[in-house]
Order: structure tokens, then sequence, then C-alpha cells
């Protein structure tokens, strides 16, 4: 017992490990609840279930908040929810290019939720990668939070001035690459991922890749992508490894229950880039007036973040409602 007592409060990434392994019982419920319970059967979700899917989510993260702040304090509180405020507004446009990817390999929408859900547990071993190498970079390389500072204002910068670029799925090299390399099914098969059929000229059968594959494989290639990004903006706001990757966790599982709510929507956040951009700005900055003046004080970097975020939310779905008819 005192064995299991030393353990559990040995030092991991800077937190006690019992902290970590509460956070893995709870993403492992929460993974075991969608997979097990509510995509049982492959159905299309709806927008009103997405949205009451997505309020569970964020209530799940604010709770997880109010056990932090029990847990760690009031500083460590907020910080986690200026990161997840962060990572859950940078992934509207992670959104629109998953939107994109399904419509380009013709995704049914009964089929869409599975390949999300799966790409979850890759997106978890990938961030915690990502997050753990960036850790030990700013650890022994503190300077390198001024190039993440740089990084994030000058992306905010393009955003502004030169908007989104335009996605084209079918230019992506990944793309040309699987379908160059892979036996490619020329239409789906439900939802698997790998099917046998017949070699045309032999007749023997042969392991294909479905269009469902790819599009999964293509999706996690874009939350990489994505990640060069959303990593550094959330470093900007504290270097306590396990705010980071909680903070970024419960913003991706909350993302996937969004995800039909959002697809049938983007139109309506026309303007929200220009508030994300600004967002990335405001969190570069930060870093360099936390390293030359003092830390800013964790509360006013989250009503910052949340009054940009909301402000462009607002603003769109202002400047896109529907005229008044005469």
């Amino acid at each position: 017992m005192e064995l299991l007592t030393e353990i559990l409060a040995s030092d991991l990434l800077g937190e006690p490990a019992w902290l970590w392994l509460v956070f893995l019982g709870i993403v492992a419920l929460l993974l075991a609840f969608d997979l097990g319970i509510l995509n049982r059967h492959d159905r299309e979700l709806g927008i009103a279930e997405s949205l009451k899917l997505s309020v569970f989510y964020i209530m799940v993260a604010l709770a997880f908040g109010a056990w932090v702040w029990w847990s760690m304090g009031a500083s460590s509180a907020m910080e986690y929810l200026t990161g997840y405020a962060i990572e859950k507004a940078l992934s509207i446009d992670n959104v629109f290019v998953i939107s994109l990817i399904f419509g380009y390999f013709a995704i049914p929408a009964r089929f869409q939720y599975r390949a999300l859900l799966w790409g979850i547990l890759a997106v978890l071993v990938l961030r915690g990668i990502m997050i753990a190498a960036g850790a030990a970079l700013v650890e022994r390389y503190e300077w390198v939070l001024y190039l993440f500072g740089a990084f994030l204002i000058g992306t905010g910068i393009k955003m502004l001035v030169m908007g989104e670029s335009e996605h084209d799925v079918s230019k992506n090299p990944v793309v040309r690459i699987l379908s160059r390399r892979l036996r490619v099914s020329p239409e789906q098969h439900g939802a698997r991922f790998f099917v046998r059929m017949p070699d045309p000229k032999t007749g023997r059968p042969l392991l294909c890749a479905t269009p469902l594959f790819l599009a999964l494989v293509v999706i996690n290639i874009a939350d990489f992508v994505f990640a060069v990004d959303s990593v550094p903006a959330i470093f900007a706001v504290t270097t306590d490894t396990y705010i980071v990757f909680t903070a970024n966790i419960m913003a991706i599982l909350g993302l996937r229950a969004l995800y039909f709510a959002l697809a049938a929507m983007l139109h309506r956040f026309e303007y929200l880039k220009y508030a994300l951009a600004l967002v990335l700005v405001f969190i570069g900055a930060k870093i360099f007036w936390n390293q030359i003046v003092g830390k800013l004080d964790p509360a006013i970097s989250l009503g910052v973040t949340v009054s940009l975020i909301l402000g462009g939310v607002l603003v769109s779905l202002w400047k896109t409602r529907r005229p008044a008819t005469s």
C-alpha cells in the first residue's frame, strides 16, 4: 500500500502521477461512452443531437476545470480555461477542412462519426508526442518561447491581411501518394476501413483500403498541421505540461461531437477567422510581455481571449443573418 501511494505521488512531467491517471481515466470513460453506447450503430447524427452532445462535453470540460481549480489552484484553472477556449476556437478551422475531406471522398454522413471517433485515438498519441516534445524544448531552451511568440504573431497577421487560403483536397500530396501506393476500393463498404476484392487480372482476393480509411488518414494529417498552430498557442498561455495536454484533449473530444452542427453552419462564422487571428497575435504578444515585463494575470488573458472569440461569433451571426422579408 505504501508503495502504491509513493507511485501515485511521484512526479510525472511536473505533476503527481495520480493527476495524470485521473484525467486519463476520464478520457477512457468518455471514449467508451462514445464508442460503446452512442456510436454502437452507424447512423447520421442530427444537428440537435450534435448540439446536445456538445453541451455535454463542454460541461465535462468545465467540470474538469473546476476540479483543476480545487486541486491545483485558481491560477492553473484560469490557464486551463484559457487554453481550452483557444483550442476550441482554433478547432473551427479544422471542422471546415474535415468537411471538405469527407465531401471529397464522398463519405456518407452515417459513417463520418465513426471515422472521427477512431481518429481521436491517433490524435491523443500525436498531440501527446508534440506536447511532450514542446515541453522538453521549452524546459531546456527557454528562448524557444520567443520563436513560438513570433510564429503566432506572424500567423495572426497573415490571417488578418491575406485571409484563409482555399483548401483543395485533390491537390493534397498525401492524397496523391496514398492513391498511388495503396489499392483503393472504388466504392464505399459501409464502416469498413479495409476489404478484400478480386484482382482484375488474376481474380485473387487482395486487401484494399476503402475511401473511409483514406479520409481517416488525411483527417489525422490535417490535425497534425493544425497542431503546429495550436500547440505553440497554448504553450504561450502556460508551460505546465499537464494543463497544456488536458486543455488540448478536452477541446478535441468535444470537437467530434460538435462537428455535425458546425459543418451545417460554417457559413455563419465568416468573420470568426479575424477574431482567431487577433487571438493568435494577442497570445504571441503575451509571450514577450511575460518574458520582458512579467507574467500577465491569467484572468486578464482568459477575459481577452473569450471576449475576442465571443465578439467574432456575434459579429459573424449578425452579419450573416437572413434579411427580413417584407
